[in-house]
């Protein structure tokens, strides 16, 4: 190990020291809370949940000399696909001259067929690359695998840079650690660059919140200062690209891609895709849109391709590659099946292009020498009927780094993924460091390593100081911004209904409580009745929240209880709706706060009484709600959260209402209502007599200063109705805030002491349809949401 080597390793276990003290654990259980702190998961396919984003507090060393042979090499490959990738939908001259076979092309699911001849916007195919790396233990670098579809780990880098600085946070001066944002910065600006216009609108399209690398789009949108969008949220329309938003159709110039190229478009491609955006490909053909990275690219992806690549660098660059590939026979050649079935027990076999294979068992490589009797047996026959199908590799093995096992250290063999983009002036610039991926066990052959346990920031460090740079803007920046750009139908559709379910759950728990007793004056002595206690479980019931009780006995109650807090499967119990809150939060993670999805994603409790399981769900209910009302910015997003709020409670106290405060209501009745609209307080303090039905109507349906009552919600409702964007520019208001505007002319002058069941149920049906009316207005509503009248080329 070189001097400076050893120094920055020394370096490194002072901080771990200062952090850990004689407990490691410590270290790595810190930089995992960061990472929670962060907002950094991902998803299992099949999973609901997400895994925390497992962070090791060691980091991977790279000296800035070591590095720069690293990035060179990742410059030449970046150029070579893009040379490549010109002539196979261009001229395709290439295979024609024999420089590699043309099955390489097309025996590729990942080859379209459909883009040849068709030049991308910007004359650019490809933006944004990774390669995987793998270090010998005799210290040489060389290429595992290319990623050229939708390479993801970027965001985690950056994650693992923020984590781990948090921990160990003296490390960056100490070791003069080169930065990630400088190349951030430069994507963007390469993306922008390439598009038509001066100030493009720059998306990130996602398969959405099931996609196991969902919570990195969502930061990597986040940082970047990208629109996360997904396919529902977008529409081709006369050969331009659109964005759908609550103020109209939104121009979209370029498109950051997590979505399979084959989904993109389902004229153009796979017709069963419920993905994609249909005319997509023809706005890109326009040039009318940048699509990061065009389409196709993955056909260099493939494994077999590795084989011809050193050749076709000899003669596309008159050099050598820099980083070398491991050894790779492809077997649709003669010569080189046959060297494959000849040397199988040192082989790692793999699919040619990616597909399942009859041949193979499972999804992924697997080492030649771990194949049962019947494998080899199943291999050797497929190989000789498809022998096209199949390549086989040189099994690698890796050096290692150090890594927290328990108390200690111990080494682990490690890949590493690199990231290189274009910059404005089409130059490529690569992320200094990456991700390294580290194996659960020592096993040191890349083909077990598979996707890792655990990741590592890569530090490239040096003698040269590094100046600090972020995304943010400088200090002194004139260019002031109070609003956080477009908010798309989807995203405004998402937290109207978040905050429709998180009232309306607690609305259901507060029915839970007082049928079990919870909250009752205890200056009356007044406790539900028979009848009350019915009408509270017929409440419950029609909510859809569990069937009704056997009788109204206590054991029947509690039984009651507990589905209606917990059942699932068709019931809109308290933990359905909650199921439904975080599915609604999941998807629109990158204009939430961490803390927020915290409480939304939190374990329903699981206390041992019923009360008890309540007021927890409860408490957390008014986390949020507070969360929502003291944090949030008040942008469009928080309206429409807010929104959603305001009327599912004046539905909710109005119902309430209805059934338990109109002429012949009992104490008992009262008192319920009440406690329903968390009014025992504010009614004690005004009424020293006793309760009494007038004044308790009053006070939670028609007393605009209660924040509980109708005619607060309702005024709420009609400001933001008049805040948000309408799409005519004729004065005239729009059908949501004449519903608004007439709701509250029915609910203002109403006088409590001549409020009728007519007139609330009068209430609930306009709720109803002012809720329609701003579905229809603002949200997706299936061929609607183009609003071609409300068409803006913003």
């Amino acid at each position: 190990m070189r001097a400076g080597a050893a120094d920055a390793w020394i370096a490194v276990l002072e901080e771990l020291s200062a952090v850990a003290g004689d407990d490691l654990g410590h270290a790595r259980e810190r930089v995992q809370r960061h990472a929670v702190d962060i907002g950094t998961g991902f998803r299992i396919i099949g999973e609901d949940s997400e895994r925390p984003w497992p962070v090791s507090p060691v980091p991977l060393l790279i000296e800035a000399e070591e590095w720069a042979t690293i990035e060179r090499g990742i410059v030449q490959r970046a150029d070579l696909f893009e040379t490549i990738l010109k002539d196979l939908y261009g001229a395709s001259k290439l295979a024609e001259r024999g420089h590699f076979p043309a099955a390489l092309v097309t025996g590729s699911p990942f080859f379209l067929r459909p883009l040849v001849g068709l030049e991308p916007p910007g004359g650019h195919h490809l933006h944004f690359v990774a390669v995987d790396l793998g270090r010998s233990p005799s210290g040489e670098w060389r290429v595992l695998a290319d990623h050229l579809r939708a390479p993801t780990g970027a965001g985690y880098a950056l994650e693992n840079r923020l984590a781990v600085s948090r921990t160990l946070g003296g490390l960056q001066a100490r070791l003069n650690v080169r930065r990630h944002a400088p190349f951030f910065a430069a994507f963007r600006e390469g993306l922008a660059a390439a598009c038509r216009r001066s100030d493009p609108r720059i998306g990130l399209l996602t398969p959405g919140r099931y996609n196991p690398s969902y919570p990195e789009q969502a930061h990597l949108a986040r940082y970047l200062g990208l629109l996360l969008v997904e396919g529902d949220d977008l529409a081709a329309l006369e050969d331009r690209l659109y964005v759908r938003t609550i103020g109209g159709l939104k121009r979209i110039d370029a498109l950051w891609r997590r979505l399979d190229p084959r989904l993109l478009d389902p004229l153009a491609f796979d017709s069963h895709s419920r993905i994609g955006v249909p005319g997509l490909i023809d706005v890109w053909a326009q040039g009318n849109v940048v699509l990061a990275n065009a389409p196709g690219a993955g056909v260099l992806e493939s494994t077999a391709f590795g084989a011809f690549l050193p050749q076709l660098a000899t003669r596309l660059t008159g050099a050598d590659l820099i980083l070398p590939n491991i050894a790779t026979w492809w077997c649709g050649q003669p010569r080189e099946a046959a060297h494959v079935a000849a040397e199988l027990d040192s082989m790692l076999l793999c699919s040619a292009f990616g597909a399942r294979t009859l041949g193979l068992p499972g999804e992924g490589n697997i080492a030649g020498a771990d194949l049962t009797p019947a494998q080899r047996d199943a291999f050797v026959d497929d190989l000789a009927r498809r022998p096209q199908d199949y390549v086989g590799q040189e099994v690698v093995r890796l050096s290692t780094m150090p890594v927290v096992i328990g108390d200690r250290m111990e080494p682990r063999p490690f890949t590493l993924r690199v990231f290189a983009a274009r910059d404005a002036h089409g130059h490529w610039q690569v992320l200094p460091g990456g991700f390294a991926r580290i194996g659960e066990h020592a096993d040191p052959r890349a083909a077990v390593l598979g996707e890792g346990t655990w990741s590592a920031d890569v530090c490239v460090h040096g003698a040269e100081p590094v100046a600090p740079m972020s995304l943010l803007p400088a200090p002194d920046s004139l260019h002031i911004r109070r609003n956080p750009g477009t908010l798309p139908s989807r995203v405004a559709d998402n937290f109207f209904w978040l905050g429709r379910y998180l009232e309306r759950g607690e609305a259901l728990l507060a029915s839970i409580r007082v049928m079990l007793g919870h909250s009752i004056d205890a200056d009356t002595g007044a406790a539900p009745d028979e009848a009350t206690i019915a009408r509270l479980v017929g409440e419950i019931v029609d909510a859809g929240a569990a069937p009704a009780p056997a009788s109204l006995r206590r054991a029947d109650l509690t039984a009651f209880a507990r589905a209606a807090m917990e059942t699932q499967g068709g019931w809109q119990s308290v933990a359905a709706i909650n199921a439904q809150a975080q599915r609604i939060a999941g998807g629109s993670r990158d204009r939430l706060s961490v803390d927020m999805v915290r409480l939304l994603d939190a374990p329903f409790p699981t206390h041992r009484g019923m009360l008890d399981r309540a007021g927890s769900l409860q408490r957390r209910y008014a986390a949020i709600a507070g969360l929502s009302a003291e944090h949030m910015g008040r942008t469009a997003a928080w309206r429409f959260h807010d929104l959603g709020r305001r009327v599912e409670r004046a539905r909710a106290i109005t119902r309430a209402a209805r059934v338990f405060g109109m002429s012949g209501a009992s104490t008992a009745d009262l008192s319920t209502l009440l406690d329903l609209a968390d009014s025992q307080i504010s009614y004690r303090q005004r009424y020293l007599t006793g309760i009494a039905r007038v004044p308790v109507v009053d006070l939670t349906v028609l007393d605009p200063g209660n924040p509980r009552a109708l005619a607060y919600q309702v005024e709420r409702i009609r400001e933001h109705l008049a805040a948000l964007p309408v799409l005519g520019d004729d004065g005239m208001a729009e059908p949501q805030q004449i519903e608004a505007t007439e709701l509250y002319a029915l609910v203002a002058p109403a006088q409590a002491a001549l409020l009728d069941p007519e007139t609330l149920l009068e209430v609930e049906n306009r709720l109803f349809r002012l809720s329609e009316a701003v579905a229809r207005r603002y949200f997706l509503q299936g061929a609607e949401p183009l609003r071609a009248s409300g068409l803006t080329l913003a």
